[in-house]
């Protein structure tokens, strides 16, 4: 239950285990995407877009809370954006989707969370190169 505007929920999940849907998903975009072949799980972030007009936010919200749940269970996650994306010329990321899930119109869909067990172990971020400047109290 992360949190939503005004407690309005918008986000709802399309959860894939199916390998063959994975490999179909993974084709969503020319790049970015292909993580989703050989992932394990993807989760279909979608928000009713009739509930809020700030949807994005609610759905944004959710998405990355599972990644740091998945992190917690000791999973790797990766973000693959949908949203305002292309698969071509002719079809959005979002069009080709929708097909594929049969996803009624007045849900938007924000993106896709890959989520499986990691196969390299990254370095922590290097504190030293921390953009404390892009931090301002009081005033800019």
């Amino acid at each position: 239950m992360s949190p939503t505007s005004k407690r309005s929920n918008t986000w709802e999940f399309v959860v894939i285990q199916d390998a063959e849907m994975l490999k179909k998903l993974a084709n969503c975009r020319p790049n970015g995407s292909q993580i989703l072949s050989d992932s394990p799980l993807g989760i279909v972030i979608i928000a009713d877009t009739t509930k809020s007009d700030v949807w994005i936010e609610d759905a944004s919200i959710a998405a990355i809370i599972m990644q740091l749940q998945a992190q917690d269970l000791g999973l790797g996650s990766c973000w693959v954006q949908v949203y305002k994306r292309e698969k071509d010329e002719n079809t959005t990321a979002d069009e080709y989707i929708r097909s594929l899930l049969n996803i009624p119109a007045q849900y938007a869909i924000l993106n896709i969370v890959s989520i499986g067990y990691p196969n390299e172990e990254r370095d922590c971020h290097d504190e030293e190169k921390l953009q404390i400047q892009k931090i301002h109290y009081g005033i800019f």
